[in-house]
């Protein structure tokens, strides 16, 4: 029986497929992206790279990928990154890393995004995991009652140390919200980012067109 770790590096040895040289590649964050980048750099592909977060820069940078900036390179062939949950119509959660801004920014400059998890990311409706939502400072006591008034129980992230609130690369907040089941993606969306000081969430809807699953039976392509 496949343990989760294995499933995450089968996947992300298979999403090494979809990389060829001269591409323009967006790399994700999160512990099954982080296999895929260094799964990627064994290969030593001729490829340029623009990563979803300081850590996975400063990654590829260690193992030898061309890593550069979204100004740079603004245009993105494929973007290969982790998910936190995989509903219907590869509609996705993203954000449980804290790069959920960013990982947005990129798979927006991206022609193909493609999502790479274990099945057990892989539910009928959104909401289980807790939907990040990522706020300006200043906007926390503000945003916070409204989140509240739409029934999505927020709370907001503490750093991993436990010392003070978790930050985001780009130096803001990152509010959890414990939906339980988002019946409609597309509504929540909308009420979330109609909040003024909200900078992003993490409902990633419409964007990936392929799902790489790792189960029992291997490695199998979902398309959106």
């Amino acid at each position: 029986m496949m343990t989760q770790d294995e499933a995450k590096a089968a996947v992300a040895r298979r999403a090494v497929e979809f990389v060829e040289d001269g591409m323009r590649v967006g790399l994700g964050t999160g512990t099954t992206a982080t296999m895929f980048i260094r799964a990627l750099a064994e290969r030593k592909p001729k490829i340029r790279c623009v990563a979803s977060s300081d850590a996975s820069f400063n990654l590829g940078a260690e193992l030898g990928l061309d890593m550069m900036t979204l100004n740079e390179l603004p245009e993105i062939d494929v973007y290969i990154d982790g998910a936190d949950e995989v509903g219907p119509g590869l509609a996705l959660i993203k954000g449980g890393g804290g790069a959920l801004l960013r990982e947005k920014i990129v798979a927006s400059a991206a022609k193909r995004f493609v999502v790479v998890v274990d099945s057990s990311k892989v539910v009928e409706c959104l909401g289980k995991f807790p939907l990040p939502i990522e706020v300006i400072k200043m906007a926390l006591p503000l945003v916070l009652p409204k989140l509240e008034a739409l029934g999505l129980e927020p709370k907001q992230r503490r750093a991993k140390s436990g010392d003070g609130p978790y930050l985001t690369d780009e130096g803001n907040f990152i509010v959890d919200c414990f939906v339980g089941k988002i019946a409609d993606p597309v509504m929540v969306a909308a009420e979330v980012r109609a909040i003024v000081g909200v900078v992003e969430h993490g409902l990633f809807l419409g964007m990936a067109q392929v799902a790489l699953v790792a189960g029992e039976d291997g490695v199998t392509e979902w398309l959106g």
